[in-house]
């Protein structure tokens, strides 16, 4: 679990800013800077992943999606860190346009420190992932994959598939999950989104 907990008011200042760094990213190649009355528990140190989804016939699809789920910065930093760079920077897209920035959503998903999961053998990982509350990070050397918690929610994978697709987004083979030289970690988040551009923000926790 986080170590403290966040309001729906400052949920909304998070994704706020992602929205307005984003914006004047794109319309001055500038970075924002937080305003010195920011609330001190956006000064934490946290994690932080920012998903920016288009929309399409109330559909949501992925156009970027990048973050850091270590806690190297002050949160609302890392968050307007991560949404220019979930705009701009993920290989899987093209960078996003000032055009679209109203047909897009944001959501912020703020983690706990990841932990190992110490197991006897790899069986033992099924009972210890709760689909629905933790997140996943597969390491293999330099090979690493992340995804998090809500993303086996919306795909209706069991906690296999989960470990599997992991896997796949580390760059390795499907079941390399049972491996002994393979370490995974999880994590559980407080996810703030856009139901709709500029509109009304809501919560989960899932932890």
């Amino acid at each position: 679990m986080l170590q403290f907990d966040l309001s729906i008011e400052e949920g909304k200042l998070l994704v706020e800013y992602a929205r307005k760094a984003v914006k004047e990213f794109l319309t001055t190649a500038e970075c924002i800077g937080a305003s010195e009355d920011i609330p001190i528990s956006l000064r934490e140190y946290c994690g932080v992943f920012v998903t920016i989804n288009s929309l399409f016939e109330d559909k949501r699809r992925l156009r970027g999606c990048i973050g850091n789920p270590y806690p190297t910065k002050p949160l609302v930093e890392a968050v307007i860190g991560a949404a220019v760079s979930a705009a701009t920077q993920d290989p899987r897209f093209k960078p996003l346009s000032r055009s679209e920035l109203d047909r897009v959503v944001f959501e912020i998903s703020v983690l706990t420190p990841p932990e190992m999961i110490e197991v006897g053998e790899a069986g033992e990982y099924v009972a210890r992932i709760r689909v629905g509350e933790d997140g996943l990070i597969v390491e293999k050397g330099i090979f690493k994959g992340l995804l998090l918690p809500q993303v086996p929610v919306e795909w209706g994978w069991s906690v296999e598939e989960f470990l599997r697709q992991c896997c796949i987004k580390a760059g390795l083979s499907s079941d390399c999950w049972r491996g002994r030289d393979v370490k995974i970690y999880k994590f559980n988040a407080i996810i703030f989104e856009e139901k709709k551009p500029n509109g009304e923000i809501v919560r989960r926790c899932l932890a």
